[in-house]
């Protein structure tokens, strides 16, 4: 595979101005790298290059960040921290592009807009019981966990969502989702297809 079928252009909002990300649409890929210049002057040094050149020869798709100040104009990168808030805000919204945020109402991700485990997607389902998601997904051959990753055989709600201020509703809504590097794009739009049809049945009215 030596490239993409075709690249959008996307603008994502940050709270420190728009960002801009061009995102390979790239059918049968093993999954999508996000690659940003930080300090650098663009998306096109040698570095960034060679790194995009192998991604999508390996068969990922590879969106490349633009960061707000190179947006704007500017020729001198911010600080750090700066830096940062912009790409902390950037990962979650091309996640959430198209996908189960995106296509079944009443989702959260807890603890968006923190630092997260890249493999972890922790999603809150809006009045909705957790085991009665978890088994029509199970049946499909959808492995998920509710309840706490350290006690996974106990139907008591998370105590680490409890403690991030979660209701005991919203930590029994819960499911816990596992990727690895196994995980393909095709896997994860076909979970995403089976959430928006399963997730409406389950909810309470």
């Amino acid at each position: 595979m030596t490239g993409p079928a075709a690249t959008v252009q996307v603008e994502l909002a940050t709270p420190v101005g728009p960002a801009r990300a061009h995102v390979d649409r790239l059918r049968g890929a093993r999954g999508v790298l996000v690659l940003g210049h930080g300090a650098g002057p663009s998306i096109t040094t040698v570095d960034l290059t060679a790194a995009v050149a192998v991604a999508r020869s390996g068969g990922w798709a590879v969106a490349l960040v633009e960061q707000p100040w190179l947006v704007a104009g500017g020729r001198v990168a911010p600080r750090p921290a700066v830096l940062d808030q912009a790409w902390l805000a950037v990962v979650p919204a091309l996640v959430g592009r198209g996908g189960v945020l995106a296509r079944v109402p009443g989702v959260t991700v807890n603890g968006a807009g923190a630092a997260r485990v890249p493999t972890i997607s922790n999603l809150c389902f809006e009045k909705t019981d957790g085991e009665a998601l978890l088994i029509p997904l199970d049946l499909e051959g959808v492995c998920v966990s509710t309840g706490a990753a350290c006690a996974s055989g106990s139907l008591s709600p998370s105590h680490v969502l409890l403690a991030m201020g979660r209701t005991p509703a919203q930590a029994h809504g819960t499911l816990r989702f596992s990727l690895g590097s196994g995980t393909t794009a095709e896997a994860l739009a076909r979970v995403t297809g089976l959430l928006e049809a399963l997730a409406p049945r389950c909810r309470e009215p």
